[in-house]
């Protein structure tokens, strides 16, 4: 927009498009080596008490060792996309223009492949870095369908990931994600809606109704991620590749009496119950 060629200088530009003079000068500093590994305890804290705020957060980060005050903290959550889990009122709503739907599991015997599927997001930490993971379980089989990197928390990759996942696997009759506005936007929601999917929504502040999925974080991080210590999404997509097909086809599960979720998933799938 701004051309740096132009005989009108960029004073004159700025002017004639309205815009601030410092939004052009400015250039983001990337974070620091002592950011990322502030980033990485935060995870490591978070994933194992969801329910801490900055404050816990801050002081558990304080039991470790790493002399940091709360609004650092806070920052830091606000860049991960993380925050403590609990009833908020209305008013802290982000996007009170996105529909949110109910949540539809609550008493629902979950026992085959395809009625219920789920999917969050979570932070992956790197060597020199972050990026963001998104999961798509069926809740039966506990069974990855699909996945996505990105370095930004929009809608794109979320909607990639579904579109992966109903192409290869076909429609769940319902599917439950939380509140974030990437799972309420309409350009998320259309796709399921146009597939006559029965839109499913966690309660907001509770983690235990998507707990499955968050159990999958757990075990992606602590059996890969933090062991490998990834330097770059490239890296970082060729090693989930190979730990979710680890996790679908090899890794034993203790609720399926030592099967792994493909044998459940495909055992328990709609078509082969209807021809037996």
């Amino acid at each position: 927009m701004i051309d740096r060629e132009e005989k009108l200088s960029v004073t004159q530009q700025c002017s004639l498009l309205d815009l601030s003079r410092s939004s052009i000068y400015y250039r983001p500093s990337p974070l620091s080596e002592k950011d990322l590994a502030l980033m990485r305890q935060i995870d490591e804290i978070h994933l194992a008490y969801p329910f801490y705020g900055s404050r816990k957060i801050r002081n558990e980060l304080w039991a470790r060792g790493y002399d940091v005050g709360r609004d650092r903290v806070r920052r830091l959550m606000r860049r991960m996309g993380i925050e403590a889990l609990y009833i908020k009122p209305r008013l802290s709503l982000s996007h009170p223009a996105h529909v949110k739907y109910p949540y539809l599991l609550r008493g629902l015997d979950i026992t085959r492949a395809n009625h219920v599927w789920a999917a969050d997001i979570t932070y992956i930490p790197m060597a020199k870095g972050f990026c963001y993971l998104i999961a798509i379980m069926d809740w039966g089989s506990r069974m990855v369908l699909a996945w996505r990197l990105s370095n930004t928390l929009d809608s794109s990759f979320c909607v990639d990931a579904l579109e992966e996942a109903l192409a290869k696997y076909g429609c769940p009759e319902i599917f439950n994600t939380d509140q974030g506005c990437q799972f309420t936007a309409e350009v998320f929601t259309d796709v399921l809606r146009s597939r006559s999917i029965a839109i499913s929504m966690d309660g907001k502040g509770r983690w235990t109704d998507n707990v499955f999925i968050e159990r999958l974080w757990k075990s992606v991080k602590y059996e890969d991620i933090y062991l490998k210590a990834y330097g770059s999404m490239a890296e970082v997509r060729k090693g989930l590749a190979s730990y979710f097909q680890f996790y679908n086809e090899k890794r034993w599960h203790q609720n399926f009496d030592r099967k792994t979720p493909a044998m459940v998933y495909f055992n328990t799938q709609p078509q082969r119950q209807a021809a037996a």
